[in-house]
């Protein structure tokens, strides 16, 4: 069982930064990749950034690539949402996500991933 916990969101006037944390609780992390989702009020939940664990290997939604980098530490199972020049749009409760086997799905199922994090709120104003 992995439990995901995200923490670092908050308010943030527009054009701040923000950086986003989930841990794997659990043991180590051995799956095969983390992601961030987000989901806006009255919104779909939306697919952000994906790390693979073990290859340097990440991808990014149209709408956060050059502003939102995604790192990970596997000594400390977490992944890392680093989001710059933050705009009101980026406002929604952000999920951290976890696929631990191989799939066919694309990145931007959420069947995809196994496990899921609380989510942490991150309010940007204009």
């Amino acid at each position: 069982q992995v439990q995901l916990v995200e923490a670092g969101g908050g308010l943030v006037q527009a054009g701040g930064s923000l950086r986003l944390s989930c841990a794997a609780s659990g043991g180590t992390f051995s799956g095969v990749a983390m992601a961030w989702f987000r989901q806006a009020p009255g919104k779909e939940r939306e697919f952000v950034a994906i790390a693979f664990w073990r290859v340097t290997a990440t991808y990014y939604a149209d709408s956060v690539k050059g502003r939102f980098t995604i790192s990970r530490d596997n000594a400390k199972s977490t992944v890392y949402l680093q989001m710059s020049e933050l705009r009101p749009e980026d406002t929604a409760v952000y999920f951290c996500a976890a696929q631990v086997s191989a799939s066919g799905m694309s990145y931007y199922q959420q069947n995809r991933y196994k496990y899921w994090g609380q989510g942490t709120q991150v309010t940007v104003s204009s």
